[in-house]
C-alpha cells in the first residue's frame, strides 16, 4: 500500500500554496447554453485567480496520484499498449481502406474544410490491431468480479480521495452548475483514465477511420470519424494531442467525438473545450453528459441488497417501486444512504443467486448510456460508493464459477432457441431477452431461475 500520509501531505502542500496566491473558486458559476455551444458567460466565469487555483490544485492532486500508483492500470487489462503505427498492411487491404476514406470524403467535406480533411487523411493507414481490441473488451469478456478487482482497488480508491480533496473548490462549482454527483464524476474519471494518467495512445483519427472502414459497426464509426475531423477543424484539440483509446474515445473521461461535440464544456472560459489537459473542462463536461443522460442528484445507482430465504428469483425480471421490494424482504446489505421508497428499481444478480444482488435505479441506466456494459456501470457505482466512504461488498463473488466464453455464449443462445425459447438475436450478449429465456428454461428444469448463464446451465442444455 502507498504511504497515504505522504500523499495527503503533497496534496495539502499544493492546496496551501495555491490558496495563499489565489481566491477561492467561484462556486456561483452558471453555464446554460445548447450542449454543443456551452461556453460559460463572461459574467458567470470564475475569475482568473480561481482558474489558476484550480490548475495548481489539479497539478498537486495528480502528482499525488502518480506517486501513489507505480504504473497506470497496473492491475487492469484495459490498458492501451504501445503499438507499431507503421505496421504494413497488404496491398489489397490498403487499397480498400483508401477507397473507403474516399467514399467518406463527400460527407466529411460538408462539415470540414478540404484543408482539414487532407491534413488528417494524407498518408493515413488502417490499424489492424484495433480489430483485435474490438473482440476483447474486458467489461464484456472478463468475469465481472475480475473486472471489478482491476478497477475498484485500494490504490484507485486512495487516489480518488486525494483528487476529491485537492480539487474540492472545483468539484463544488461543477456540482452547483450541473447538479451532478462529485463522487460519480470522480469515479468515471478514475475508471476511464486513472484520473488522467492513462487516457490512451491511439491517434483518434486513425482509430475512428479504421473502424469506419473495417469491423461490424462501420456506420457508427463513420460518424465518429467525421466528428473527429470536425474537432480538429474547430481547433479544440491540437492534432498531436488528439489521442485516446482504440475505439476513438479520448480525454480524461473518454468521450467519443460525437459526445464531445454535443456536450463538452469550456468551464474555465479560455476559449477552448479541452478534455485532455484541462481539468475544469474534463469534470464539467462529464457532469454535463450525466445531466443530459438523466442523472438525478442525491440518488444511488446500485445498492447491494440481501434477499430473504425462499426468495422468488423469477422476480429479477421485474421493475418495482422500492417499497414493494422492501415488502418482499429485499433490504440494503449495509447502512447506505436512505432509499426513497417511491423510486423504482430493478433487482440484478450479475453472478446468479450465489453472488451479490443489487437494486438498480434510474441512475444506473444513466451510467449505461455513457457505456452500455453493465460491468462498467457497476464499477463506476462501486468506486463512487467507496470514494464516498462506503465499504466493500458484503456478499462474496462465486469466484470458482467458470464464466462462459464468447463462443459458448453463442452456443447457449442457439441451444435455447432450438428448444423453443425466444433469446432475441444470437449475438453472444446476455441481454434482457436471453436472460428471460434462461429463467424460463431454469423454471422448466427445476433450477433456481436467476437468469445466470453458467457452465452448468450450458451442459444441461447440451444434454436435455
Amino acid at each position: 500500500m502507498p504511504d497515504l500520509w505522504a500523499v495527503f501531505g503533497i496534496a495539502g502542500l499544493s492546496i496551501a500554496y495555491s490558496a495563499n496566491r489565489a481566491a477561492p473558486y467561484n462556486s456561483g458559476m452558471v453555464v446554460r447554453r445548447p450542449p454543443h455551444q456551452i461556453i460559460a458567460k463572461q459574467a458567470d466565469r470564475p475569475d482568473r485567480a480561481s482558474v489558476v487555483l484550480c490548475r495548481r490544485l489539479s497539478f498537486g492532486a495528480l502528482l499525488a496520484v502518480l506517486l501513489m500508483l507505480p504504473s497506470p492500470y497496473a492491475q487492469s487489462q484495459t490498458i492501451d499498449k504501445p503499438h507499431d503505427t507503421t505496421a504494413p498492411t497488404d496491398a489489397a487491404a490498403a487499397g480498400a481502406f483508401k477507397s473507403c476514406i474516399a467514399e467518406i470524403a463527400p460527407d466529411a467535406l460538408r462539415r470540414v474544410s478540404q484543408k482539414t480533411f487532407d491534413a488528417a487523411t494524407s498518408g493515413l493507414e488502417a490499424d489492424p490491431q484495433i480489430l483485435d481490441q474490438l473482440q476483447s473488451q474486458p467489461e464484456f469478456n472478463q468475469p465481472i468480479w475480475q473486472y471489478l478487482d482491476a478497477i475498484v482497488n485500494e490504490d484507485r480508491i486512495a487516489a480518488g480521495r486525494v483528487v476529491l480533496l485537492g480539487l474540492r473548490p472545483l468539484f463544488n462549482a461543477v456540482e452547483e452548475a450541473f447538479g451532478a454527483d462529485r463522487f460519480i464524476i470522480a469515479a468515471i474519471w478514475g475508471v476511464e483514465s486513472n484520473f488522467g494518467t492513462d487516457a490512451g495512445s491511439y491517434p483518434v483519427i486513425r482509430a475512428t477511420a479504421t473502424l469506419a472502414c473495417m469491423g461490424r459497426r462501420q456506420a457508427y464509426f463513420r460518424n465518429e470519424f467525421i466528428a473527429a475531423l470536425e474537432i480538429l477543424e474547430r481547433g479544440d484539440v491540437a492534432p498531436d494531442r488528439f489521442k485516446g483509446s482504440w475505439s476513438g474515445a479520448f480525454g480524461g473521461t473518454q468521450f467519443m467525438p460525437t459526445t464531445f461535440l454535443r456536450f463538452a464544456v469550456d468551464f474555465d472560459g479560455n476559449g477552448r473545450r479541452d478534455i485532455i489537459d484541462d481539468v475544469p473542462d474534463i469534470l464539467a463536461s462529464t457532469a454535463n453528459v450525466l445531466r443530459a443522460y438523466g442523472w438525478t442528484r442525491d440518488k444511488p445507482c446500485a445498492v447491494e441488497v440481501t434477499l430473504p430465504p425462499g426468495f422468488d428469483y423469477s422476480l429479477t425480471s421485474e421493475r418495482k417501486p422500492i417499497a414493494e421490494w422492501t415488502h418482499l424482504g429485499v433490504v440494503p446489505s449495509s447502512e447506505a444512504r436512505p432509499l426513497d421508497q417511491r423510486d423504482e428499481a430493478n433487482l440484478w444478480l450479475p453472478a446468479g443467486h450465489e453472488g451479490p444482488a443489487f437494486l438498480l435505479s434510474n441512475n444506473f441506466e444513466a451510467i449505461k448510456k455513457y457505456n452500455t456494459a453493465e460491468a462498467y456501470a457497476l464499477a463506476v457505482c462501486q468506486l463512487a460508493d467507496r470514494l464516498r466512504g462506503g465499504g466493500p461488498l458484503s456478499k462474496p463473488w462465486p469466484r470458482d464459477e467458470r464464466v462462459l466464453s464468447a463462443a459458448e455464449r453463442l452456443e447457449l443462445q442457439s441451444l435455447l432457441k432450438s428448444q423453443g425459447f425466444d433469446v432475441g438475436p444470437i449475438d453472444g450478449m446476455m441481454g434482457i431477452q436471453t436472460r428471460a429465456a434462461i429463467r424460463q428454461f431454469q423454471t422448466k428444469s427445476n433450477l433456481v431461475p436467476d437468469g445466470f448463464p453458467s457452465a452448468m446451465l450450458l451442459e444441461r442444455l447440451r444434454h436435455p
